[in-house]
């Protein structure tokens, strides 16, 4: 049992990196399951992998508690007004991708769920952040707080989120690339990427739980308790890691990351 909880930590710790950094919790997980396999049904490990995503969602809710928590009593009337305006926006942008969610989510992970996808996607998208950031490098952006973002800018991220439904995209990938072509701050792009998985995956993840049940066995209680809090301290860090990060630097090396681990990923799948 001791091995499966290293594991377990292990496989936490790279959702809780990968989840909020724009390289794709996918193709790290794709590839690390090649190595660190658990030792559980696939009905289990399809279950594992949505509890460590709920680790991930909460650790948003708790760096964010602040700003996202329109109840606090130190808040003045504006300032809960505007809490309720960003949260208007957030669901407004979640849309699109909740409505495509529930009409291809399944039939894309039938068809698209592969490593030689999650492998192109990795590097498309890699050489797509550094474009973007090329174009935008003498630009200065239009909307440098979520206070000045427009409901239908909004909306126009949230579109973006879809193409995450394509494995190897990264959600927060593509709506920081979405943000970018707006013309958002890198700072507003990743704040509002992480905003909008709350009500996306937390949706998700509790679907999944209540579709499960709740009837677990002492040892696959432990694995998901232990994936769900490794994934939770990990994504503080990345989270605050990442909000320091685009203060001063672009997404370029990102995208030079996604195009070597996805050329990786092709060799690995296609020759071993």
């Amino acid at each position: 049992m001791i091995f499966e909880i290293i594991k377990t930590i292990i496989l936490g710790v790279i959702e809780g990196i990968t989840e909020w950094l724009p390289i794709s919790s996918t193709g790290h997980l794709i590839l690390a399951q090649e190595f660190i396999s658990l030792n559980v049904t696939d009905e289990f490990y399809e279950l594992f992998d949505v509890v460590i995503q709920l680790g991930a969602i909460l650790a948003v809710v708790a760096v964010f508690f602040r700003k996202l928590n329109p109840f606090s009593p130190k808040k003045r009337p504006s300032e809960k007004k505007s809490v309720y305006i960003l949260w208007l926006k957030i669901i407004l942008a979640c849309i699109p991708a909740g409505v495509a969610g529930i009409l291809f989510d399944d039939i894309l992970d039938k068809y698209l769920f592969n490593p030689i996808v999650v492998a192109l996607m990795l590097i498309i998208y890699g050489f797509i952040f550094i474009i973007v950031e090329n174009s935008n490098k003498n630009k200065s952006p239009r909307y440098r707080s979520l206070e000045n973002l427009p409901f239908v800018t909004a909306f126009e991220i949230g579109l973006f989120q879809v193409l995450a439904l394509i494995p190897g995209t990264s959600r927060s990938g593509a709506t920081i690339i979405g943000g970018l072509l707006i013309g958002c701050s890198r700072y507003v792009a990743a704040e509002f990427t992480f905003f909008l998985a709350v009500p996306v995956m937390l949706g998700a993840s509790l679907l999944k739980l209540i579709k499960f049940g709740f009837d677990f066995t002492g040892s696959e209680a432990a694995i998901l308790i232990t994936g769900m809090v490794s994934s939770f301290i990990v994504s503080i860090l990345a989270i605050k890691f990442l909000m320091d990060y685009v203060k001063r630097n672009d997404f370029k090396p990102f995208g030079i990351y996604r195009i070597i681990l996805g050329a990786v990923v092709l060799i690995y799948f296609m020759f071993f």
